[in-house]
This record gives structure tokens, sequence and C-alpha cells, in this order.
């Protein structure tokens, strides 16, 4: 891996806002050179399990939920015809354009308005990064119309997974055409609830299968794979993964982290990068009384931790949010954007 982000800002998806173009204006003012295409929570097409569920076999929705309807006298058909797409891009040679893996017109108007914007002759960034919903928290979000866990039945369980890792190779072609840099994440939020009781009988050894399964399709389309997890995890599975980048809420989790210090040494001496979400986001008492000196003592504090070389360190960094900043107010999310960049600026040595 030749990129070096060198404690460059950028962020993760979410953003409070009701526009795509006014987002990415935003994202460009803050992360001109780590840009990323919004995602806006206001459109429902747009939510963390939904906006990746197009296209699924069984895929239904009552009110709000999304389910997936097994018991559908039309499943095993949709289930069929998902298999024969698969394969007809996979082994066929289809493009993914126009396929049911590609974006809609409802769920495209973020990554659409990022295309265009990025490939304005102005606009000269080191990298580009996208993000998909991970195969973890897919499976443990969206049930069936029993309730039950779709991690638990093996069809839906692959057709997730092939599907994950054809729309994460979607992106990485579209934004290749621009960038030969790109990010791509997998938010795995529901990682925080791995061997919990709420999921009992999934295994690590098939919790990681899935995830490795993910990532080595990122990384053959030739993307660089993290994994956001914006709580406390079995970090080891995490960096077990294959993973080039893990990203964490370095701001309330990073105690936990480094309890697996062996783990996170070997991660980082083979080239792993860290990606700091030192800006608190998901307090927003948190993101009022912290300052960009505050947020670099606390990076200090971290890092000394670590006996990591500073140099090396910061070569091998990225600055984020601690999450995305879609359930901020629109001020409150400026702010936590602002403060993302003077911190990377302030780690950099440009901000003092």
């Amino acid at each position: 891996m030749t990129f070096k982000p060198n404690a460059l800002p950028t962020l993760i998806g979410s953003i409070p806002l009701k526009d795509h173009r006014e987002a990415m204006k935003l994202i460009l003012k803050y992360t001109p050179e780590i840009p990323l295409w919004p995602q806006l929570p206001c459109y429902k097409e747009e939510r963390l399990l939904s906006q990746f569920a197009e296209g699924l076999p069984g895929i239904s929705q009552k009110d709000d939920t999304i389910f997936f309807d097994t018991a559908s006298p039309d499943f095993d058909t949709e289930v069929l015809s998902f298999f024969e797409d698969y394969l007809a891009v996979k082994e066929g040679g289809a493009p993914l354009e126009g396929s049911r893996f590609a974006f809609s017109k409802e769920t495209s108007r973020g990554f659409d308005a990022f295309l265009e914007l990025v490939s304005q002759p102005e606009v000269n960034p080191v990298a580009l990064k996208g993000q998909i919903t991970g195969p973890f928290t897919m499976l443990t979000g969206i049930k069936d119309q029993d309730g039950k866990l779709s991690y638990f039945n093996p069809v839906v369980r692959d057709a997730v997974i092939k599907a994950i890792s054809l729309k994460a190779v979607y992106q990485i072609q579209k934004m290749k055409e621009i960038c030969p840099n790109v990010i791509l994440f997998l938010d795995e939020p529901a990682l925080s609830g791995f061997g919990s009781s709420a999921m009992v009988g999934i295994t690590r050894e098939e919790a990681l299968k899935d995830l490795k399964s993910v990532v080595e399709e990122v990384k053959d389309a030739g993307a660089i794979a993290g994994i956001h997890v914006c709580a406390n995890t079995d970090w080891s599975l995490v960096m077990d993964s294959g993973i080039d980048i893990l990203s964490f809420d370095a701001y309330g989790y990073f105690d936990k982290l480094v309890l697996y210090k062996d783990a996170l040494d070997k991660f980082f001496n083979s080239g792993g990068i860290i990606a700091w979400g030192l800006v608190p986001t998901l307090n927003p008492d948190d993101l009022a009384k912290e300052d960009v000196e505050s947020l670099f003592d606390r990076w200090q504090e971290c890092t000394r931790s670590l006996g990591y070389d500073g140099e090396r360190l910061v070569g091998q960094s990225l600055i984020t949010p601690s999450c995305g900043t879609g359930l901020l107010s629109i001020e409150q999310a400026e702010r936590a954007l602002a403060l993302t960049r003077a911190l990377s600026e302030k780690v950099r040595g440009d901000g003092t």
C-alpha cells in the first residue's frame, strides 16, 4: 500500500442536511484532501440499513422497518434471480453499471453529487472515500418476518455478503475513474454487540470469515479497506480481518482498544493505518466543551501511551470525528468538521 495518510482529516458518512450538493460543499470545505460522499439520514433511503439493502432477495418494508420476507411465495424465485445476476457480473463480465448492485436513482443522490463535484478541476484530492454497511451489521440489523436475525439464514447471509461486496466494488470503480487512491470503509456499529446474549450462536470464526470475504473483494478491486466501529468491540477480530485502516471512537474508547496492544502493535508494524475518531459526535455536550487544544492534548496522551515513533505514527494516522454527524444539528455538525480540520492541522504541525 503506497497511500500515506499523514494525519489528514476525513469523515464518517452522515451529514444532517437535506441537500446533497450543500453537504458536499461542506465536506470539501473541511476535508478536501480526502472527501467522502454524504449520506443524509433525513431520507429513509440513505439510512444505515436501507441504503444497501436494495436489490436483495426477499427484502420488504413495513412502515419504516425493512425485513427479509423469506416466507413469501416469490422468495425462491427472487433468490434464483439474484444469484443469476451475481454470476453474470462475477463470471460473465456483465457491467456493474445498471445492475442491481449499483445505486438506484433513489439511493445515488449523495454519490452522484460527490462524483460531480470531486471531478472539478479545482479539486485535487489525495484520496476519495466511500462507505458501505458491513455484513455483520446488515445481518444482525435486518431480521426476517418472524423477528429472527438474518445471520442465521444461510441463503440470506450468502446473498448479503455477495451484494455488499459488489456494491463496494461499484463505488470503487466509479471513484477510481477520478482518483487512483480510493478508501472504502465497512461501517460496523453492530460489532459492538458481538459476543452479547442477543447474538448467541454467532461465532468469531464465522463473523471473521464474512468480514474477510468483503475486505478481500475491496482490496482486489484496488481500494484501501477500512472498518469503522463507533463503540467497543473485540478489536482483535477487526484487525484480523485483513483491513488496512482501523477506524474507531478514540474519544470514548481508546482505553478499550489498548487492551489489545499486542494485536495493535502487529497491525501497526505491518503498515496498518489508525483513523483516530477524536472529535466527539455522539454526545453534543462533549462536542460543546472541547476545543482544538483539549483534543490535541488527548491525542498526545493517547499516542504517548502507545510508545510508537511519533513521525511514523503521524504518517500512519487519519483524523476523524468519532462517528457520523447525522444526528447533530447543522451548527453542531459544522463545529465537528471544523474541529476535525483544526486538529489534523495541529497534529501535522500546520496549525501551531
